[in-house]
């Protein structure tokens, strides 16, 4: 029994993704280190910020410039800078790791869209621009309290949901043989299984599933793409200890992705 809910989503590709949506507590918690981070973010530019307008004012004292003026173009430069810094630390984030800023990787919880395909730059830029209408009067904690999909007004213009990591599995996988399950502990420290978003994992996970009722052709032609593509996308240079194959590679992947998504 688990006290978060559950949401299953359809992809283009007609695969079924179930998700456990990350709750309210996750967030606040993911929230509270992000504000944290990008607290100290702020408090040092600010530092500097200061010190240049120091500089500055002496500066125009010597020369012919309004203090007053530079004073005041100074400040409303910082301003923006700021917000930018902002705006720019969940944007950015969000779209170079997957869904997921420093605080959601830390409690296991990412962004997708509402077709659980990844975020992606305009879906990222509305959750942020609306980020500060959410926080004020905690509007964006009664939305996600109250709300089936637990969206906060951010999620409901982007198309997004908060889930945690994996998409949950509602079929068995049998479980990995010794020398998968080895390779599956190696690749959960030489590979950065980030990279793989919860739509790539549910194909890996789709195939998995398959597997048995393919034809040995079939099954060698699917295995070798998959893995083709995992491969490329995980960095994996090293070839695998024989005699795993790309079969045995996509259930190693498979393996280690859940492993990371239980830990901690």
């Amino acid at each position: 029994m688990t006290l978060l809910n559950r949401i299953t989503l359809r992809t283009p590709e007609s695969v079924e993704l179930t998700f456990t949506l990350a709750g309210i507590g996750n967030r606040i918690y993911a929230l509270l280190i992000d504000y944290l981070i990008w607290g100290a973010m702020l408090l040092g530019f600010l530092t500097f910020w200061a010190v240049s307008l120091e500089r500055l004012t002496a500066i125009a004292a010597v020369l012919p410039w309004d203090e007053d003026t530079l004073r005041l173009w100074v400040i409303a430069l910082g301003m923006v800078i700021g917000f930018g810094l902002y705006m720019g630390y969940f944007i950015g984030f969000e779209v170079g790791w997957q869904g997921q800023t420093p605080g959601k990787r830390w409690v296991k919880i990412r962004v997708i869209r509402d077709n659980g395909r990844p975020a992606r730059l305009p879906q990222a830029t509305l959750r942020s621009l609306l980020r500060p209408i959410d926080d004020l009067f905690f509007l964006g904690m009664v939305l996600i309290l109250f709300g089936q999909q637990e969206k906060r007004l951010g999620d409901w213009l982007a198309g997004t949901l908060v889930v945690q990591n994996a998409p949950l599995s509602t079929a068995t996988i049998p479980p990995p043989s010794p020398p998968v399950q080895a390779y599956a502990a190696e690749l959960r420290t030489q590979a950065d299984l980030d990279h793989l978003t919860p739509e790539q994992f549910a194909t890996i996970r789709s195939y998995l599933l398959r597997s048995p009722h393919l034809s040995p052709r079939a099954r060698h032609s699917k295995s070798q793409a998959l893995a083709r593509q995992a491969k490329h996308l995980l960095h994996l240079t090293t070839p695998p200890p024989p005699p795993l194959t790309d079969h045995h590679i996509l259930a190693a992947i498979y393996w280690a992705y859940q492993g990371e998504g239980d830990r901690g």
